[in-house]
């Protein structure tokens, strides 16, 4: 199994500046953030996400703030395909001509519940978002991480992937399948590209989908997802030695 490490924080503000970085998941919480701190940075972050009102609002924010302007992708992961992927990776090449890193951040959390009993419209919402269309555009977009110098494909992870648990169904099994999608990437592209590839467990982070899957708990004790952010800017900047790894952000 992987090493699970903490990544070290680091000055990159100028490594980021001029880089394509695609985010998933990027109208809320943690994707909202560090897409923010991208473009703080000197990036140009494609913010993809099927809420396109909340992409607006981002874009206009960062534009406000005086930071790098994002590209809004508004895509919905539900419904992508082999076809309308490559068809995205055709839009990015079209426009930039190159992408220096790839955040996988959208979620689906599904309906907690016993295996026997899951919800089977669930079950697919889950493993089509977090699983499958991961693994499609991370295919789509390989031509243009293959570069001479080096690129990223982080891919967001959690706990219950890591060391699966009992009445996380399809949530657990997805992210189980996100540790073993990206150990085979890693181990594929190890000598053959300079694409480094590793997965992220952001830990507890105060965000929608953590409020849903523990509605008991302490939100404000939760630390926030800008907190976080520094752990992914050092990743998605390049210049570490992490490849096939398991690390956490916090």
């Amino acid at each position: 199994m992987p090493k699970q490490t903490q990544p070290t924080e680091s000055h990159h503000g100028s490594a980021l500046q001029g880089k394509i970085i695609l985010v998933t998941g990027a109208a809320s919480g943690i994707g909202r953030s560090v897409s923010m701190g991208l473009a703080e940075a000197g990036a140009t972050a494609l913010i993809l996400d099927k809420k396109s009102r909340h992409l607006e609002t981002l874009s206009d924010d960062i534009v406000d703030r005086g930071f790098t302007p994002p590209v809004i992708l508004p895509v919905d992961l539900m419904s992508i395909t082999p076809e309308s992927a490559t068809a995205l990776a055709q839009a990015i090449y079209d426009d930039f001509g190159k992408l220096d890193a790839l955040l996988h951040n959208a979620a689906e959390l599904g309906s907690p519940s016993p295996m026997d009993q899951y919800d089977m419209e669930y079950w697919n919402a889950v493993m089509q978002t977090n699983l499958h269309a991961p693994y499609l555009l991370t295919r789509a977009l390989m031509p243009l991480l293959r570069q001479e110098t080096e690129t990223q494909i982080l891919f967001t992870s959690a706990d219950v992937g890591r060391a699966p648990q009992a009445y996380w169904g399809a949530y657990s099994i997805a992210y189980a399948g996100i540790e073993a999608q990206m150990k085979i990437w890693a181990e594929e592209l190890e000598n053959t590209s300079n694409i480094k590839i590793n997965s992220i467990d952001p830990g507890p982070v105060r965000t929608q989908l953590r409020r849903r899957s523990h509605p008991g708990e302490d939100q404000a004790s939760l630390p926030t997802p800008q907190s976080v952010v520094p752990a992914y800017l050092s990743i998605l900047a390049g210049g570490h030695a992490h490849h096939g790894q398991q690390l956490k952000a916090q």
